[in-house]
């Protein structure tokens, strides 16, 4: 099997945004929209928002989906995309990261309040 050279990509170890976390979209058609992370997906480096990033699918029925006919819903987006909300501020930050109690949390850059509770 021939390679081309390219190295297999390895899943991030350490994501800056986690699902339930509120982020906005900072560039692409999407700008500016808000929502929740539904999922993310460390391999590809992507993530599905709530409400963000809108996609027609066109269904065929089938025994899951009774009614077929196009299907509107959240697509993904590449996490560079994103930032998240700082929580007392509720304006976009950079993430930091302090080790509180022996386990590393996360921290809004903007305002320095923590975002995981250690």
């Amino acid at each position: 099997m021939i390679n081309n050279g390219m190295k297999k990509k390895q899943p991030v170890k350490r994501m800056h945004v986690k699902k339930g976390d509120s982020v906005v979209v900072i560039s692409g058609k999407s700008k500016g929209k808000q929502g929740k992370i539904l999922t993310v997906d460390r391999h590809k480096r992507m993530v599905i928002i709530e409400g963000v990033n809108i996609i027609k699918k066109h269904q065929k029925p089938s025994q899951q989906v009774a009614k077929g006919g196009i299907i509107e819903k959240e697509g993904a987006i590449r996490v560079e995309k994103i930032m998240l909300i700082d929580p007392r501020t509720k304006e976009r930050t950079r993430v930091g990261y302090d080790r509180v109690a022996g386990k590393t949390v996360r921290v809004a850059k903007k305002s320095g309040e923590m975002i995981d509770q250690a």
